[in-house]
């Protein structure tokens, strides 16, 4: 078992499971060590306070299986509407000289619970030109993996009438 998280468990409580999840893992599909993702109650201390969260198991050398991750589930949800703010900017930043407007590097704001947060390219990067150049390439690369689970998402969406 994984030493980082037997110091911070707590009692498993798993309500949905999608076993198998090695098969379908992006570029690691049938060969990850990611087996499965679960949700439920947290199983970590830091999460005990919340009332849902989503769990990465991984398998270990000896083939057993170990929460490696632990999300509660409105920062999964705040790292999809960063994601989508981030393809939404790379969807038109090829009309900008730099992929980006180095006078207002902000591309979006995340308003939620009477706050917001900016989606920013981070121009504390001292090589943000060239990271963003391989980026954007990378989101290109991964164009077929992204862009189907979006459409799967979206359709649930619908489905949900969100």
């Amino acid at each position: 078992m994984n030493q980082e998280m037997s110091n911070k468990e707590i009692a498993y409580k798993g309500v949905m499971v999608a076993d198998g999840y090695e098969r379908i893992d992006g570029q690691s599909a049938f060969h990850s060590q990611v087996k499965k993702m679960t949700i439920g109650k947290p199983t970590c201390k830091e999460n005990e306070n919340e009332k849902i969260a989503v769990q990465i198991w991984r398998e270990d050398e000896d083939g057993e299986l170990y929460i490696e991750t632990e999300l509660p589930i409105h920062q999964v949800l705040d790292m999809m509407i960063f994601f989508t703010q981030t393809l939404r900017h790379f969807r038109e930043a090829y009309r900008l000289p730099a992929i980006y407007d180095a006078e207002n590097p902000e591309v979006a704001r995340i308003d939620v619970q009477g706050g917001s947060v900016s989606v920013a390219v981070d121009i504390s990067n001292e090589e943000i030109d060239e990271d963003l150049q391989e980026f954007s390439q990378a989101l290109i690369d991964l164009g077929d993996l992204t862009g189907e689970r979006l459409q799967v998402l979206m359709k649930i969406m619908e489905e949900l009438s969100c």
